[in-house]
């Protein structure tokens, strides 16, 4: 699974840095500075989605476990399981205002 990952990764890379983007022009076949600002917006509210929901689904199913083991200590483990959904959820919130101060180039 992590050999798919890194192919993954390798094959955006590839494709977002091409040598035509990279142009001297400014740019490259039509495609604006701010086509790249939407697309880069675009990339981060998508990858701060998959990555937030990814991590919010392995707290809450690892604390679930944890009550379903012990049901005495669901009280216990109730606290620190919002508080850690909350930090994760934070994240997402974060990059959402980093994609919206990419947006603000857009408009400049």
């Amino acid at each position: 699974m992590k050999t798919i990952g890194r192919m993954v990764v390798i094959a955006l890379t590839a494709g977002l840095t091409s040598t035509a983007a990279l142009a001297s022009d400014g740019m490259a076949y039509g495609i604006t500075d701010k086509a790249w600002y939407a697309i880069a917006s675009a990339f981060v509210l998508g990858l701060a989605a998959a990555a937030g929901t990814t991590a919010q689904g392995k707290a809450a199913a690892a604390a679930f476990e944890g009550i379903a083991r012990n049901p005495a200590a669901a009280d216990k483990m109730l606290v620190p399981m919002i508080l850690g959904l909350a930090l994760i959820e934070s994240l997402v919130i974060f990059s959402f205002v980093i994609s919206i101060l990419i947006q603000g180039n857009i408009a400049g």
